[in-house]
């Protein structure tokens, strides 16, 4: 698969979609099951009533001069505040659009190739990369291929249709790992072991509630085999995550309930599954190099201009006040490219642009165009990243975009990140120094406080930060700057190293003095940034990142769609047996999911299924279900002939059970899990 597609788009989804509006707003649908079609869309709820955020996926960050103008005609077009927001995760959100207005958004953003779709919700998120995947000197592949070929291969999926919760992937192109495997569900890194190349592997990291590092899966695995790995881990997630305690519904929560051992043993059994499911279908391949030893730039854009290994030619960073461009901006940057015939840029982790293939002619004049559009390239301090904390966000506890333009990472130009709260968003945990946002009582008055992090480092080598005090959001900016000032003073260049140094106890009691407040203080720490009133914390019935709860008949559909396109891939590969047990396996999930619509309890065991079913379901979807159980083959061999029949015994009532649900829920909407 040495070229693919990069249209992501498909209008008859859009179409689907404005109908599911127009059927919500005549009260046909309940807000519950909109909230996850709307989720499913990349259309995401905000604090404020009656508009929404489109999250536009853009696979390892990358952009086109046309898709730049698309995002500015939608944000100027659609968005009542005309600004739009590169996220930590290198997608591309636009706040504050009427809900009537996504469809005709949606339509402009796909006539260039990008979509919505499952940039929300219980689904796969925009894949992260390396900021300069292609032209950095030190990767072994252009990894921007995998990203492609990954997300063609789970956009649209079924086994990506109703995962427990969101699923993160990351992809380097070297050790270095600046896309930061450490702290997502699966992180794919490209290396050369003993002269060959491939990938290694981690798994079940993340942030928020309880960060954890992740763990090497794989050592080493071919290109062949790394979406056989993928697709294990993503299986592993969709089979085991908790679906009621959506808290504790990521991949990192696996490995701390079955062990790493044990953990490795059912991925190692996973694998071995996709890897005959998958054996035929066409991979993603790169054109791999011996690497340099060259500095590696980073996690987020290069922080001046930077040499690309096609020589002649260089990245040019462009620095954006945490991540937000204006719709003239966005157009401007895409005029000013075409203009001097570049096209390509990627959206980075740390929210700047890079602008990539820039001869050193054109340099000089492109500074000036930028700097019309009132852009210009990083300078020393100005690497903080934010979430959109208070200002949009459901979730948020403080306003993180506003407080975030008052700090800076001083002459070290240390890496500050802030997130609104405790989800972390903007990766606290990663930064040299990291906030997130809360709020603690002083004095029985509520006051906005930040919890610090310090020396995080989520690339190769590197690890999760080490926590410190909380203090009062008044006082961060002081004790931000007291933190690096001894720095400087150690003379340690490394902030990373330094923070590892100090005692278990050192910045708590360095920032003491900043915890403590008086109650004759009390006035003097109770508003957030930009708050003229004293600090609440709005109940606003908790945000939508992990998407509305979803019924568990249509998760068992969908997981059923998933085993059977490995039964006909499997009986491609004329593999009968194998093919045989995903029969056994549909009708294990589909059996269970509908006794238990049906208010019966879940059964593994297929006889106890057909017996419960004979008691709970009509006669005629009882009997059929026998039927099919019945006519499974337990023999260890089996024709093509046999399979066919059982297979499409199967696939009957698979349709008929559907539309039998259905009539129970009007609202369950099995289109895309059913047999073509």
């Amino acid at each position: 698969m040495s070229i693919m597609s990069n249209d992501l788009s498909d209008l008859a989804e859009i179409e689907r979609f404005e109908q599911s509006i127009i059927s919500f707003n005549k009260g046909e649908i309940d807000p519950d099951r909109f909230t996850s079609v709307r989720l499913q869309h990349g259309v995401y709820g905000q604090r404020q009533q009656g508009v929404n955020m489109l999250r536009v996926k853009l696979p390892g960050g990358r952009l086109r001069a046309a898709q730049l103008t698309a995002l500015a005609d939608i944000t100027e077009n659609y968005s009542q505040h005309g600004i739009a927001h590169i996220t930590t995760r290198q997608s591309m959100q636009i706040h504050f659009i009427p809900l009537a207005d996504m469809p005709a958004a949606m339509r402009r953003i796909s006539q260039v190739g990008l979509t919505s779709r499952e940039a929300c919700g219980n689904a796969i998120r925009n894949m992260t990369a390396c900021p300069l995947a292609g032209v950095c000197p030190k990767e072994h592949v252009d990894i921007s291929t995998h990203v492609q070929g990954a997300t063609l291969h789970f956009l649209r999926n079924p086994l990506n249709q109703q995962l427990p919760r969101k699923f993160k992937i990351s992809f380097s192109g070297c050790e270095a790992d600046c896309a930061q495997a450490l702290i997502h569900d699966c992180g794919i890194v490209a290396v050369n072991k003993n002269g060959q190349h491939g990938f290694s592997i981690r798994a079940g990291g993340g942030l928020g509630h309880k960060p954890r590092e992740s763990i090497v899966v794989e050592e080493f695995i071919t290109e062949q085999e790394m979406l056989f790995s993928l697709e294990a881990l993503v299986t592993l997630h969709n089979k085991y995550s908790d679906r009621t305690k959506r808290a504790k519904s990521r991949l990192k929560f696996l490995v701390e309930r079955f062990g790493v051992e044990g953990f490795l043993d059912k991925y190692r059994e996973e694998f071995e599954r996709t890897k005959q499911a998958l054996a035929h279908k066409p991979y993603p391949q790169g054109e791999w190099r011996e690497a340099s030893v060259a500095e590696a730039p980073g996690q987020g854009a290069p922080r001046k201009l930077f040499a690309q290994k096609q020589i002649g030619l260089f990245v040019l960073p462009i620095a954006l006040p945490v991540g937000d461009l204006k719709a003239d901006q966005l157009r401007g940057i895409a005029a000013l490219l075409s203009e001097h015939g570049l096209d390509e840029l990627h959206a980075t982790q740390d929210q700047n642009l890079a602008i990539l293939n820039v001869p050193q002619d054109k340099v000089a004049v492109l500074r000036s165009g930028f700097a019309v559009l009132g852009l210009r390239e990083p300078e020393a301090g100005d690497s903080v990243v934010a979430c959109p904390g208070t200002s949009t966000c459901r979730l948020g506890i403080t306003a993180s975009p506003l407080v975030a333009p008052h700090l800076s990472g001083g002459r070290a130009d240390l890496r500050i990140r802030v997130s609104g709260c405790h989800n972390g968003c903007a990766q606290p945990e990663t930064g040299d120094i990291g906030i997130y946002g809360e709020g603690k009582r002083m004095h029985g008055k509520l006051v906005p406080h930040y919890q610090m992090y310090f020396g995080g480092n989520g690339s190769g080598g590197g690890s999760l930060a080490l926590k410190g005090p909380t203090l009062p959001v008044a006082r961060i900016k002081q004790a931000i700057e007291r933190v690096q000032a001894a720095h400087l003073k150690s003379g340690e260049q490394s902030f990373f190293a330094w923070t590892r140094a100090q005692s278990p106890t050192y910045f708590k009691e360095m920032l003491a003095d900043l915890g403590e407040v008086k109650a004759e203080e009390l006035d003097s720490v109770m508003r957030d940034y930009g708050d003229s009133a004293d600090f609440r914390v709005l109940q606003l019935g908790g945000g939508e990142c992990a998407g509305a709860t979803q019924v568990l008949i249509g998760a068992n559909f969908f997981e059923a769609a998933h085993e059977r396109a490995y039964r006909n891939a499997l009986v491609f590969q004329r593999k009968f047996v194998e093919a045989a047990q995903c029969n056994e396996a549909i009708l294990r999930l589909l059996g269970a999911g509908i006794a238990q619509l049906l208010g019966g309890e879940r059964k593994d065991d297929l006889q106890q299924l057909v017996e419960q079913l004979q008691s709970l379901a009509p006669i005629a979807i009882a009997h059929e279900f026998a039927t099919a159980v019945g006519g499974l083959s337990d023999n260890e061999e089996i024709t093509a002939e046999e399979l066919a029949v059982i297979s499409a015994r199967v696939d009957s009532w698979t349709v008929n059970v559907a539309a039998f649900a259905t009539l129970q829920d009007a609202q369950l909407d099995l289109t895309e899990a059913l047999p073509i």
